[in-house]
């Protein structure tokens, strides 16, 4: 029988879904679940693209260009100028998910045995990506102690040497909803310039920001202009995680070229998705009101709920919707497949996403789990209580 190929071999598995057959068959002995492991928002699709979908009335759904229709783009201009953000729209390639943006960013910039240095944990398709670029992750690793603030610019610069091509950031970040400051995005626009080096800003949260320290993008850093990728979505903002509608963003002419070439040869990103995007950023801005708020709503609940139950530890996230928490189990891993195969409490159980996916040492993370809080209220609620019972049964078993 043939091989497959060493880079199929070394792609990782999903932290985020390969739990899904030991959760299909929990679900087929009819215990519910309560899914905290995926960033899938569960709150309404703006109307404005619901109504555009429906209104689709064509005969050929044809090929796109394949940097995305220039009307979307256009739309994407005025929507950063939002966030001071200063475009044109040639500076914007639509991509076929924020995941093709990393993808084609990582093709045109980095060669095979190319290294780029990451703060971990970070999400976990980065590392595939990676892969599949032949180039190498670098971790720069966090601490839960410190809230998973950035390790000091000493810890980047020794691992930069001939081989590094860029420094990776997601801000707000995930898995742990850690908002960078000022000062460190700073820190990293100098070790960018010092050292020649690209800034994958993957910037996909931007809306769920809950502290009244300003938002710094990758393109307000002054200098590195340049240098900077900047990698978005609609995914999380509109709810659209389905359509595939994401964004690859620079101001560099050379790279831009690069990175059409890739577009080109896959052709288009979806036609029918960019018409929905395009429709959901005229949603009003009671919209995004009502999401941010709710989201605050989840995050407090959460957290305190987290931080109540015995042994677990929850720093309180400032971005996104997720955190990485630690819990008093010996295996996170073994913890949340038992949650799965072997738990329910009055026919009900959680899913989470073990935290050692989201590191390259897999040692690491090995008390931690990442949590989505992208149920309402009441289930997220119940799923603590679920949860305390599930740590309650798994380290008496003994």
């Amino acid at each position: 029988m043939p091989e497959i190929s060493q880079r199929a071999c070394l792609m990782p598995a999903s932290p985020i879904r390969k739990l899904v057959p030991l959760a299909e068959a929990a679900r087929a002995r009819g215990t519910k679940i309560y899914h905290l492991n995926i960033g899938q928002p569960d709150l309404p699709t703006p109307q404005e693209g619901l109504d555009a979908l429906r209104r689709i009335d064509r005969q050929i759904l044809e090929y796109s260009p394949s940097d995305g229709y220039r009307s979307l783009r256009e739309k994407l201009v005025e929507y950063y100028a939002q966030y001071q953000i200063r475009l044109t729209p040639d500076d914007i390639i639509v991509t076929t998910g924020g995941s093709e943006a990393v993808l084609f960013a990582f093709m045109s910039c980095l060669n095979p045995g190319d290294e780029i240095i990451v703060p971990e944990p970070a999400y976990a398709n980065y590392m595939a990506f990676a892969i599949s670029a032949g180039a190498t992750i670098r971790p720069v690793v966090s601490s839960i102690d410190e809230g998973f603030a950035l390790p000091d610019v000493a810890e980047f610069e020794k691992l930069i040497n001939p081989r590094t091509r860029g420094i990776l950031i997601c801000n707000p970040n995930n898995p742990t909803g850690y908002l960078y400051t000022r000062r460190e995005m700073n820190r990293i626009r100098d070790l960018v310039k010092k050292y020649d080096l690209f800034l994958f800003s993957d910037e996909v949260y931007r809306e769920f920001i809950y502290t009244g320290s300003p938002y710094i993008s990758a393109c307000h850093l002054e200098g590195i202009e340049q240098h900077v990728v900047l990698i978005d979505s609609v995914s999380k903002r509109y709810s659209e995680c389905g359509i595939r509608i994401g964004a690859l963003i620079t101001k560099n002419r050379r790279l831009r070229d690069a990175v059409m070439k890739f577009c080109q040869a896959r052709l288009s990103p979806p036609l029918i998705g960019q018409i929905v995007a395009e429709a959901s950023i005229d949603a009003p801005r009671a919209y995004s009101t009502e999401v941010y708020e709710e989201y605050i709503e989840r995050r407090k609940c959460l957290i305190d709920g987290l931080n109540r139950i015995p042994g677990v530890y929850s720093p309180i996230p400032m971005g996104a919707f997720y955190t990485v928490a630690r819990l008093p189990v010996d295996d996170s891993d073994r913890f949340c497949a038992w949650c799965l195969s072997d738990f329910s409490y009055e026919g009900e159980t959680v899913m989470l996403a073990p935290a050692s996916g989201f590191y390259s040492d897999p040692a690491c993370g090995r008390q931690e789990v990442r949590i989505a809080y992208v149920l309402n209220k009441e289930d997220l609620q119940r799923a603590l209580v679920v949860l305390a019972k599930a740590l309650e049964a798994y380290n008496g078993r003994r």
